[in-house]
């Protein structure tokens, strides 16, 4: 319960962002939130790979209505070890599962496997 805590401060300044920035758009999205920790002995232009690797999805993935990603800056010292967030958006239900299991993602996948220690992923309707 200790680690969920504060994760799920961080998951909710994502959504109350999302909140702000979406509050005149009248069209609900589908937020797709991605939070990587990766294994200690990872080097760094590994996880440079792994940053362009998920960049280059929506050139890959038409379904993708808007990508943003970022690392962590926070000075809470609360992020638990995850560094990397990826922000994803869907007009649908169906078009993020068809990401799911698209090639492209599936590949992603396997450069993310060797390095990844854990993985966070939330999605949710973003409303007005």
């Amino acid at each position: 319960m200790k680690i969920v805590i504060p994760v799920m401060g961080v998951l909710v300044s994502f959504l109350f962002f999302s909140f702000i920035k979406n509050q005149n758009n009248d069209k609900m999205l589908l937020r797709h939130v991605v939070l990587f920790k990766f294994k200690e002995d990872t080097p760094p232009d590994k996880t440079k790979e792994l940053e362009n690797a998920f960049r280059a999805l929506p050139g890959k993935i038409s379904l993708i209505k808007k990508f943003e990603w970022g690392t962590n800056s926070s000075p809470e010292n609360l992020s638990q070890g995850f560094t990397h967030c990826f922000f994803v958006t869907f007009s649908s239900d169906a078009d993020r599962d068809a990401y799911l299991v698209h090639p492209a993602h599936k590949e992603f996948g396997k450069l993310l496997k060797p390095i990844l220690d854990k993985v966070l992923v939330l999605d949710y309707w973003a409303n007005n």
